[in-house]
């Protein structure tokens, strides 16, 4: 018996964590260097105001959670890609359609070395869990000691083990863009909080202090328009690739009943 093979790619857990912490590290330093730069700021002093129509030094008005903000977004976007690049490999070198029909039509045929073949050249999740149907269908071809309903039902079996083989690596670290589409939103609202909190300090004593019920105001809008940018992100990127991977297991579903139905047609 022929162990699956099964489709590799997508960051490990290692990676995974790493690439969150230089996130969160890219994020920081951008926030200081970049939008706390010198020139950004009145008189070229950061704790003055950012100049007119200077929307980096305005950003870093935003204050300590901006950081955050920034490294969800580069989270979003660097997972973002990695699901697309790994997807794009499992779904092979072909579109996953055409391989189908194919190869139920070569199976019509009674053409399985030819099945076999297409599969190897079309490579990818779906490829492989239908190459594991095919050799199983050729062994219990040639089985004497199983009945038909007993072929039948491993046949079923090995299909089932393949595909749980590729269905983890397919959802893999969408968990971290989810996470993300409801992290970013709290985050940001906390970074409202504190600007509100500011802004109201600054109404206190009766007279409110102008510039700084304008600051604490900058700081709340500029940290909930960065959460829910990278929450609108996340929520799209998620959903696109939920669709993707359903795609690709209805698939892999329906071309594992097509060598259950043929195989089933074909002995007695």
């Amino acid at each position: 018996m022929s162990k699956n093979k099964k489709t590799s790619g997508g960051f490990t857990s290692l990676i995974a964590t790493l690439s969150i912490a230089i996130a969160l590290v890219v994020g920081i330093v951008v926030y200081m260097y970049v939008f706390g730069k010198e020139t950004n700021f009145v008189d070229n002093n950061p704790e003055l105001e950012a100049k007119e129509g200077n929307y980096f030094g305005i950003i870093y008005k935003g204050g300590i959670i901006v950081p955050l903000l920034i490294a969800m977004n580069l989270v979003v976007v660097i997972f973002s890609i990695e699901r697309f690049v790994t997807l794009a490999r499992a779904k092979g070198k072909g579109g996953i359609d055409k391989f189908v029909e194919k190869i139920r039509v070569l199976l019509e045929n009674n053409e399985i070395h030819q099945a076999i073949e297409v599969c190897d050249k079309q490579r990818g999740s779906v490829a492989n869990v239908v190459r594991a149907g095919l050799e199983k269908y050729e062994h219990m071809q040639s089985d004497s000691v199983l009945d038909k309903e007993q072929k039948i039902e491993t046949l079923k079996k090995e299909l089932e083990e393949a595909t749980s083989l590729e269905l983890p690596m397919l959802s893999k670290n969408l968990g971290v863009l989810s996470t993300s589409a409801s992290i970013s939103t709290l985050i940001g609202l906390i970074g409202t909080v504190f600007g509100m909190i500011k802004a109201f300090g600054a109404m206190k004593g009766g007279a409110p202090n102008t510039a700084e019920l304008a600051a604490g105001i900058s700081e709340a809008l500029i940290n909930t328009a960065f959460g829910i940018i990278a929450s609108t992100l996340a929520i799209i990127a998620y959903n696109f690739f939920s669709t993707k991977i359903d795609g690709m297991t209805y698939s892999m579903d329906e071309a594992g009943f097509s060598i259950v139905q043929d195989f089933s047609a074909k002995h007695k």
